[in-house]
């Protein structure tokens, strides 16, 4: 299956963080990352943060489930240098699982796709980069054709590419 993985971090050597996370994620057992966004500059969401983000994403092939690649994600974080900390602070590194094709889950510690993906630019423009033909699997709407995945953000740089 395929599944978006969005990329974030404000804190310290941003743009190293985010190209650490995808040869990461390209060397996880089971993931092999297939495209990559470019990286855009966003102001922090939630009120808390202070710092700008660099936000990309990356389209994954994906041999494991939906709850193990939420672990991955959560295992690479930590190895990255995340900590703990207050919802909507600035973080060193956010990997967040936004989107796996055909598929919806709602459950105590998982839900996809993202729960606010529809309202964040900053997530939308990457995911519809890496995946222009992504659907809504509730509504099956193209993400494409939301307003939101219309706009513009900057973008300040590239990921490594994996096309496969």
């Amino acid at each position: 299956m395929n599944a978006v993985i969005g990329l974030g971090a404000s804190l310290g050597d941003r743009a190293t963080t985010l190209e650490t996370a995808v040869r990461l994620l390209h060397a996880w057992p089971g993931l092999e990352v297939r495209r990559t966004s470019r990286v855009y500059a966003s102001a922090p969401a939630g009120g808390v943060a202070g710092q700008p983000f660099l936000n990309a994403a990356v389209l994954v092939a994906c041999a494991i489930s939906a709850d193990a690649l939420a672990g991955a994600l959560r295992q690479i974080e930590v190895r990255l240098g995340r900590r703990p900390s207050r919802r909507w602070a600035d973080r060193i590194v956010d990997l967040d699982l936004l989107w796996i094709e055909g598929f919806r889950l709602r459950s105590a510690g998982l839900t996809v796709p993202h729960p606010r993906l529809r309202e964040r630019d900053f997530a939308l423009i990457p995911l519809v980069e890496v995946a222009p033909s992504a659907v809504e699997p509730r509504s099956h709407t193209r993400y494409a054709d939301l307003p939101l995945a219309r706009g513009r953000l900057p973008a300040v740089g590239t990921l490594p590419q994996r096309n496969g």
